[in-house]
């Protein structure tokens, strides 16, 4: 091997061993996501739902690493529900694995606020977060000063009675004078709330809102409109009406027709104001007897289709009793059975009340159980809604009432402490409800309509249920109402009176106003104040003899 050669080899022998003795280059280095561990709102740590929170909160969120501070202020997202960002001050704890947000001024009272996590939070080593765009929401609390100056209870009845009438004199439709359904509705009245309407009227006469002379013209026009233009049906009336034309609106597709229950709704209203308009004048006169010829055209007897022992509620021109639904208790229907008792001149023997409304077996008629304390002698379970309570009870005196299935002052009584103490004790945890805020029955709800009782409690709160069990619950009916007007009232006091629900767990609150939620607040207000629409109804010699035919027993009677 020549000189030459020995270079070379030696030359290779040398790289093959440096490229032996080398390392690769060093990976690039695993920079470690991080996560919310858990975060608190004034010390409660990690609550799902959190209400009544005070209006300068302090939230901290607790994380697994330090935070990169110039990422938190776009990144910890807080605002209003309407969206609205609340300016807050931030500062950090624990090596800032700790992230601390607290308002810059108070929030609202009463309002819902969100708080939400970016993806693009960093750690200070410049991880990423994994569990981000869960949104953490609260509720602050209730502002319980008052909305309006102090008055003596009796006035607050009075000013609660006058504008709620509103609803029926104010906004009554232009040509019927009939109550509107509802504030949304400007073409259909209802017949039912009609009733309700002209109960009211005696009540605004006495408490002075309005002139009797007043009173009397809008009785005529009512009179004259149901009497001459309103579509009837053997004598009953459908359950709405065009207010201009008196043409049934149906209900629903089969319900064209007349509606007995509603019926019975009515001619309470005008048996009241037959009573109250009393005296001896050409036109008193005259209003009597076009009542008295719409009470006695009311067939009630035709409605036990074909004599069965049980009235049904609907008839149609087009589907006849398609639609077959008996009237069977405990509801808000034992009025219909009471007047058809009283007819004098479509009658119905006591046999339809024991073997119809009595004998129900497809819903719960005796009860007895007991419920806080308290014994249930009918209905379903914790009673139902409250207005079983109170639209049959408008003009029927259930005080000393009793008959062979229960005594009805305990019945009115119990079922509304009943429903009274389930909204205090708040087995659901209802943000709101409380020995102050109570009263379920039927009435819009978000989104809707339903009857809320115990058994179908959504969390909202219907005004006209404790108020409308005045005289019942007085001392529970005034805590409600103190609440509802001087607490609640910048949200739920508007022009006709109270709207007519709300949910302060949901944070909604009706715009709406129901004639049949309106009219029992304005009546037994005053049946508590005065027994003016029980001595006005039960004093219908008609009534007594329907009653007793019953088998009602009552001081009254």
């Amino acid at each position: 091997m020549n000189q030459h050669a020995r270079f070379i080899l030696f030359f290779l022998l040398i790289a093959a061993c440096g490229k032996k003795g080398s390392s690769p280059p060093p990976p690039n280095p695993v920079i470690p996501n991080f996560s919310l561990t858990s975060w608190a709102i004034n010390n409660l740590e990690s609550p799902d739902n959190v209400y009544n929170v005070s209006r300068n909160p302090i939230v901290k969120f607790r994380f697994s690493a330090s935070i990169k501070r110039a990422t938190v202020s776009a990144n910890i997202i807080f605002k209003e529900i309407t969206g609205t960002p609340v300016s807050c001050n931030i500062t950090y704890e624990h090596s800032d694995s700790v992230v601390v947000l607290q308002p810059l001024t108070p929030l609202n009272y009463l309002f819902k606020y969100k708080l939400a996590i970016v993806n693009l939070l960093k750690s200070s080593a410049g991880g990423s977060i994994i569990n981000s765009g869960n949104e953490i929401s609260f509720v602050t609390s209730i502002d319980s000063s008052r909305k309006f100056p102090l008055i003596s209870d009796d006035s607050l009845l009075t000013l609660v009675q006058k504008q709620s009438f509103g609803y029926f004199w104010n906004f009554a439709h232009p040509v019927s004078g009939l109550a509107r359904e509802r504030n949304s509705d400007l073409t259909t009245v209802t017949t039912g709330g009609s009733g309700f309407g002209i109960m009211s009227i005696p009540v605004a006469v006495n408490r002075g809102f309005i002139s009797r002379a007043a009173a009397l013209a809008r009785m005529q026009t009512i009179v004259a409109f149901l009497k001459n233009t309103a579509d009837k049906f053997h004598g009953a009336f459908p359950h709405w009406l065009n207010g201009t034309t008196g043409k049934v609106i149906p209900f629903s597709t089969k319900d064209n027709g007349a509606d007995l229950v509603e019926t019975a709704y009515l001619m309470q209203g005008l048996l009241c104001a037959r009573q109250y308009f009393n005296d001896v004048t050409v036109a008193e006169t005259a209003l009597r007897d076009d009542i008295n010829i719409l009470w006695n055209g009311v067939e009630w007897n035709w409605f036990r289709q074909n004599n069965q022992n049980v009235l049904y509620w609907h008839w149609s021109p087009n589907y006849n009793w398609d639609m077959n639904f008996p009237i069977r208790g405990w509801n808000e229907a034992l009025i219909t059975y009471v007047l058809a008792a009283s007819s004098t001149t479509y009658s119905i023997p006591s046999s339809v009340y024991t073997g119809g409304w009595a004998a129900n077996t497809g819903n719960e008629f005796i009860n007895g159980t007991t419920y806080y304390s308290l014994q249930l002698p009918l209905g379903p379970s914790y009673g139902g809604p409250l207005f079983f309570s109170h639209y049959s009870f408008l003009g029927i005196n259930p005080n000393g009432l009793a008959d062979a299935y229960a005594n009805y002052q305990i019945q009115t009584k119990n079922h509304t402490l009943i429903n009274y103490n389930y909204c205090k004790s708040n087995s659901k945890n209802y943000f709101g409800y409380s020995d102050s805020c109570w009263g379920l029955t039927a009435s819009d709800i978000q989104g809707g309509y339903t009857a809320s009782s115990p058994t179908n409690d959504q969390s909202f709160i219907a005004p006209t249920a404790a108020l409308s069990s005045f005289p019942y619950t007085p001392t529970e009916s005034m805590k409600a109402l103190k609440f509802f007007y001087y607490v609640l009232g910048d949200k739920i006091w508007k022009d006709y009176g109270f709207t007519d629900a709300f949910s302060l767990n949901n944070l909604w609150y009706a715009d709406s106003y129901l004639a049949i939620d309106q009219g029992p607040i304005i009546i037994m207000i005053e049946n508590y104040r005065s027994n003016l629409l029980w001595n006005l109804f039960t004093s219908c010699p008609e009534v007594k003899n329907g009653m007793r035919s019953l088998g009602f027993t009552a001081p009254y009677l």
